[in-house]
């Protein structure tokens, strides 16, 4: 499974994307402004999508890509998330006012753009991969994704906040070979954080103890203002801790699996 970071910031900023992967050049994770450093031979090929929430530096670039691929002669994207998450995009992006509506767009029976509503604790098989919805504790609805091709496993946290219910998940499921992790904020906005659902350093190394050592982490979505200070703080308690992490940068290809 390759695994392509197309945005990993959890905000704007020059040379900065948002959260968006693009895993074997045709299923892509979360649609942020990442998708935007795409071809147009790269667009025409995703063919699924797979949105952990509703919010814009997730889902922004999906309307952007649908308005890209019309007239492309390629078959519509399935577009995979929780129903709460696809009525929110139906309601305030895809409404024919702040956007066109791709669903119904050339046509109501060949659109851009199908919504494909995916209950919270039901797998997905696309392709090779088997994909499962995972616990998260956000702002508003929320999953990560669990993604296995058979050779290797990946689990995308989304954005969430501690959530012992997505590890009690795992041990259920089987632990990934690897983990994409968000940390949003540094340590002096704890109290922040668990409101909204994002981790800190502090919070997230502390997690990261009950993970076995053998999944390999990566850590993502950082707050470009605070982005130097939360690598810091990471990198001093997770060596503190004996707790082993990267960050992920957009632009990295991961190999997850033989």
């Amino acid at each position: 499974m390759q695994v392509r970071a197309l945005g990993t910031s959890g905000g704007i900023g020059q040379g900065l994307r948002t959260t968006a992967f693009l895993v074997d050049g045709w299923l892509l994770v979360d649609a942020g402004s990442g998708v935007g450093d795409l071809t147009a031979a790269e667009l025409g090929g995703i063919r699924d999508v797979l949105l952990t929430h509703a919010h814009l530096d997730h889902t922004a670039y999906l309307g952007l890509m649908a308005d890209a691929r019309i007239g492309d002669g390629s078959p519509p994207i399935r577009v995979h998330a929780p129903a709460p998450t696809l009525d929110v995009l139906r309601e305030h992006l895809f409404n024919g006012v702040l956007w066109p509506d791709f669903t119904a767009i050339p046509t109501p029976q060949e659109p851009v753009l199908v919504f494909e509503p995916l209950p919270s604790a039901q797998a997905l098989i696309l392709g090779a991969f088997h994909i499962t919805p995972l616990p998260a504790r956000h702002s508003v609805p929320a999953v990560g994704y669990r993604i296995d091709d058979g050779s290797g496993s990946l689990v995308f946290s989304g954005d969430t906040g501690a959530s012992p219910a997505l590890r009690e998940r795992l041990e259920e499921l089987g632990m990934p070979d690897a983990l994409i992790i968000e940390c949003a904020f540094p340590d002096a906005l704890a109290s922040l954080a668990r409101q909204v659902g994002h981790y800190t350093p502090a919070q997230l190394v502390e997690e990261l103890r009950h993970w076995p050592a053998g999944v390999r982490v990566w850590v993502t979505h950082l707050k470009p203002g605070a982005a130097a200070r939360i690598e810091e703080e990471l990198r001093e308690q997770a060596a503190a801790a004996g707790v082993h992490c990267e960050l992920l940068r957009g632009g990295d290809v991961l190999q997850i699996g033989r």
